[in-house]
């Protein structure tokens, strides 16, 4: 039997022909520009030996010292996605912003490319905290987090473990690995379920082997081969991924994602949450955050919204939640 399944993972891993062709995507806009020299600048800081990319804004204010907010974005997205205009709105309320790429993704270093790895996510987001925390024109005392979906898990989990954080925001956050995915199973059926784990075993394989990845594409259309086909997921890529964006990921996060629960660390967070849910969440399954709030108990600031996962990204609903955000921060930083 064991010969067995070692001869099934060599097969999966070494036999050509499980190459998965990327969709291209329409209407991929331009990264956004800097508006002023002082609204933006570049900085790094190295995780592992690898140089990890940010964007700094700093309010107008000079000789201050400033709040300051983390954020990095969700599955397969970089600093150019969404995150500007937020950053500019706590920019704008007195706040100072840094956002990040992950290693593997955007303008950061790390190899191989476009590795989705939570672990990593997670130590990039504790070294992003202490190198804003020696910033000059930051208070080290006041800093915040800020995650949207997946992220919005990883700042629970980063909170329940610095209990030196002001607060946190988690917009539609992914909490529950386990319930994601059983949620995505139903919707997608054991057949391209199964597909999907033959692939990421593939590319877990191969990595153990120290051979170049099996990479998948990260959105496809509903019912193809890629990590994220969920009900709205191809159509918000196409409206907001920028043209630097790749749409690919290393195939081993399929079989890995499910064991990712922030939820098992809410009740350790010693700091303000708020956590805006989207009650008709296509990929997050609203019970999860239900639990969340519960284990976070007090910490907890929760907002409910009758809208899809996609949703409050845009339009008035955007306008909506950026506005509490604004005024949670600027009411636990001390902005207002």
């Amino acid at each position: 039997m064991v010969g067995l399944i070692i001869v099934y993972f060599l097969a999966i891993g070494l036999v050509p022909g499980f190459k998965v062709p990327k969709p291209p995507l329409a209407g991929l806009k331009a990264a956004p520009g800097k508006t002023s020299v002082s609204a933006r600048r570049d900085v790094r800081f190295v995780v592992n030996r690898d140089a990890i990319n940010g964007w700094l804004y700093l309010p107008d204010t000079r000789g201050e010292k400033h709040p300051c907010v983390v954020m990095a974005n969700g599955t397969g997205g970089t600093k150019h996605m969404l995150l500007e205009k937020y950053a500019r709105r706590f920019q704008a309320a007195g706040m100072a912003v840094l956002s990040f790429d992950y290693r593997s993704f955007g303008d950061s270093e790390g190899n191989p490319r476009q590795l989705l790895w939570i672990p990593h996510q997670l130590q990039d987001y504790a070294a992003a905290i202490d190198f804003s925390r020696n910033l000059e024109g930051v208070d080290p005392q006041r800093i915040a987090l800020w995650g949207t979906s997946l992220s919005g898990g990883h700042v629970i989990t980063m909170a329940a473990q610095d209990h030196r954080l002001t607060c946190v925001v988690a917009q539609c956050p992914g909490v529950d690995g386990r319930a994601s995915a059983k949620h995505a199973f139903d919707t997608m059926g054991i057949s391209r379920m199964l597909r999907l784990v033959v692939h990421g075993q593939r590319d877990w394989v191969r990595g153990i082997l120290g051979l170049a990845p099996h990479r998948i594409p990260v959105v496809g259309q509903h019912g193809s081969i890629a990590l994220l086909t969920m009900p709205g997921e191809w159509e918000f890529f196409e409206q907001f991924a920028p043209e630097t964006f790749v749409n690919e990921v290393c195939a081993r996060i399929v079989i890995r994602g499910d064991k990712y629960r922030p939820v098992k660390y809410a009740r350790n967070v010693r700091c303000p949450v708020l956590m805006q849910v989207c009650e008709k969440d296509e990929i997050i399954p609203v019970a999860s955050a239900r639990e969340t709030e519960k284990l976070l108990g007090k910490h907890a600031d929760a907002r409910y919204y009758p809208i899809g996962h996609f949703d409050i990204y845009k339009g008035d609903h955007f306008e909506r939640a950026v506005e509490e955000q604004v005024g949670f921060l600027q009411k636990h930083l001390g902005t207002l």
